[in-house]
């Protein structure tokens, strides 16, 4: 397809459906709902695949869709939303504030579902104009903000089974719309939770020397952990440890039996991510040794790094300069915060992207996980186009580098 058939297409579409789907963001943000609870979102969003001919197909937990376009004849390409949201209240005074109290679209969820979804609006024409050299699988994703995180669950649905690649996109408010932020690489961190407890016999703090001086020892593993993990791993992988709790007595003259600390612990390296508990464990139960206290270490998985792959990118980038123009892709710094699109690309090559959400001139004051986030809604055409080129783009090149594709598996009902 010539790319100014392709632009034009695009162009007509937005024209009639640009407004619609800026209509239906701004319902979802009006009625947002938290992880594995998002019924009334996925039946909005079932009930405009239906209207497009589609046939969605829900998780089997009740919240969340897959939707696959077109035929199994050529490879298969995963364009994935996520559909929740925080438990934050909504601080903006627009007609589309939350309804719901204490629960907001703060992470620019809803703008991803609606992108996705017009983007599947978009496709489905094409294949029924047979403009489309394969299959594409909308996966409308629960709750990536509940750790370990949905995609877990879409995985065990067998939601990327048969998949080739899968593209992601996530609302950027430092970059201006009608941008798409891109790199090469670890773009999010993985994120793990660890709480330690230490238990020891307590005493008078006139006689440390009688006991085991339990504040001392939960100051040196808050304080030494972190240096000591960081020497330990390739500061390329940028291992980071960070106490967010820390907890122990209740009065001045008593040293306490027990105490707590917890934090957070991420790294940009999968390799360092699946050494991580067992080198925390270590460097900890050396500390608590040296001064008798016991030790107790929960760490929980969250998600691993989201680590784009090349190719991925580049079709990403090509995507972008084809609909938004060739300036139109910038350089993306990377984040030590999580996203659970690291499960998929533990299983398929793929790529994640920073969608410009900033309207330009504007000194960018909004950040996600704040009650103020909105988007220049502007943005939401921006991505329909920038992910619709994106599957084309994959689905022409999977079919050109593939002598004898494998079909992919539907997902029915």
């Amino acid at each position: 397809m010539q790319a100014r058939d392709l632009r034009g297409q695009l162009s007509a579409f937005l024209s009639a459906n640009d407004r619609d789907l800026i209509e239906f963001r701004r319902d979802l943000h009006a009625h947002p709902e938290l992880g594995f609870v998002e019924h009334r979102t996925t039946e909005r969003i079932a009930t405009r695949l239906e209207q497009a001919g589609l046939t969605p197909v829900p998780l089997p937990r009740g919240t969340g869709l897959i939707c696959d376009i077109g035929s199994g004849d050529g490879p298969t390409v995963a364009l994935r939303a996520d559909i929740d949201a925080l438990p934050l209240l909504d601080e903006k005074d627009v007609p589309y504030r939350s309804t719901v109290p204490g629960v907001c679209h703060a992470c620019g969820h809803d703008v991803h579902t609606a992108i996705i979804l017009g983007t599947g609006m978009f496709l489905a024409e094409q294949a029924a104009a047979g403009l489309l050299p394969g299959r594409v699988r909308l996966i409308f994703q629960p709750a990536e903000e509940v750790v370990p995180g949905g995609a877990l669950k879409v995985l065990e649905a067998g939601g990327i089974s048969g998949v080739d690649r899968i593209f992601g996109l996530h609302c950027d408010p430092r970059v201006d719309v009608g941008r798409v932020g891109l790199r090469v690489g670890p773009i999010t961190g993985a994120c793990d939770k660890v709480s330690v407890r230490l238990g020891g016999p307590g005493g008078h703090t006139a006689r440390p020397h009688l006991t085991a001086d339990l504040v001392f020892a939960l100051a040196k593993i808050v304080t030494e952990l972190p240096a000591a993990l960081s020497r330990r791993v390739d500061p390329r992988h940028s291992l980071s440890l960070v106490w967010g709790r820390v907890q122990a007595g209740s009065v001045a003259n008593a040293i306490p039996d027990d105490g707590l600390a917890e934090g957070t612990i991420r790294t940009l390296d999968e390799q360092a991510w699946h050494e991580a508990p067992d080198l925390f464990k270590s460097l900890l139960d050396s500390v608590a040794v040296a001064y008798g206290v016991k030790a107790e270490m929960n760490y929980v998985r969250g998600v691993p790094p989201t680590i784009n792959e090349e190719t991925s990118v580049q079709m990403l980038s090509d995507a972008a300069g084809e609909v938004l123009g060739p300036n139109s892709v910038v350089p993306t710094p990377q984040s030590l915060g999580g996203e659970d699109f690291g499960w998929y690309l533990e299983s398929v090559p793929g790529a994640y992207a920073r969608l410009g959400v900033r309207t330009p001139g504007d000194p960018g004051r909004f950040d996600i996980h704040q009650g103020t986030f909105d988007v220049d809604e502007r943005c939401i055409g921006a991505g329909v186009g920038v992910m619709s080129a994106t599957a084309l783009t994959a689905l022409w090149e999977g079919r050109r580098t593939s002598a004898d594709p494998a079909a992919a598996e539907p997902i029915t009902a």
